[in-house]
C-alpha cells in the first residue's frame, strides 16, 4: 500500500482523492440514490484522451445500415433503383397464382398494404364438391373467373403479375390470365 508521501509525489492517488470521514457524514441534499454515495473530488487534468479520427462520413452512413463492410458498402451503396421505388404505385395489385398437386390457389395483393383483395381456390367447399377435377384446364378457368369477378366487386379493374424465375406463362398459369383478361381484367 502507498503511503500518502508517496502518492502526493506525482502518482494519480492523493489524499485529495480518496474520501475523508468528514465528506462520509454529510447529509444528504436530497433522499436520491445518487445522494448516497460520498463526494469525491477527482480533477481530469493528468488524463489525456487520444485525437479521435475524422471518418469518411459517407462511409459511415452507408456502413450503418447494411452488414457489409464499410469498404464495400463504398463501392456499391445500398439504394434502390427507380422502377423499385415507384412500381409499387404505378403497378398496386399483384396476382399470385399458386399450382399444387391437388388445388389451384389464387390472390390478388395489394403491394403497399399487403391487403388482400381477392382470393379463389379450387379447395373452396363449393368448387371441391361441384368441380370433377381441382387441377386440369377447366378448374383453371373457373379460378380465372373468380377472380376476375372478386377483383370488379372491389373495384379493382387492373392487375399485374410477375413470373418467379425461369417460370413460362403457358399451359395452366396461361389459361388462369387468359381467363382473368377475358373477364375484363386488365394486366400492366
Amino acid at each position: 500500500m502507498m503511503s500518502c508521501s508517496a502518492a502526493s509525489s506525482g502518482s494519480l492517488l492523493s489524499s485529495e482523492l480518496l474520501p475523508t470521514r468528514s465528506t462520509q457524514r454529510v447529509k444528504p441534499a436530497s433522499l436520491s440514490w445518487v445522494s448516497s454515495f460520498p463526494l469525491m473530488n477527482i480533477s481530469m487534468t493528468s488524463i489525456t484522451l487520444p485525437a479521435t479520427p475524422t471518418p469518411n462520413k459517407m462511409s459511415i452512413v452507408c456502413a450503418a445500415y447494411t452488414r457489409r463492410s464499410r469498404g464495400e458498402a463504398a463501392k456499391r451503396p445500398n439504394r434502390k433503383s427507380w422502377k423499385q421505388k415507384t412500381d409499387m404505385y404505378m403497378r398496386p395489385f399483384l396476382l399470385n397464382v399458386f399450382f399444387s398437386k391437388k388445388f389451384i390457389h389464387a390472390k390478388v395483393m395489394h403491394r403497399g398494404t399487403s391487403k388482400v383483395i381477392s382470393v379463389a381456390t379450387t379447395n373452396a367447399k363449393d368448387l371441391r364438391t361441384n368441380l370433377p377435377s381441382l387441377t386440369d384446364h377447366n378448374a383453371c378457368r373457373v379460378i380465372g373467373r373468380l377472380i376476375a369477378e372478386r377483383s370488379k366487386e372491389a373495384d379493382v379493374y387492373a392487375l399485374s403479375y410477375e413470373p418467379r424465375k425461369d417460370e413460362r406463362i403457358e399451359g395452366k398459369l396461361g389459361i388462369v390470365l387468359d381467363t382473368i383478361k377475358e373477364n375484363g381484367i386488365l394486366f400492366v
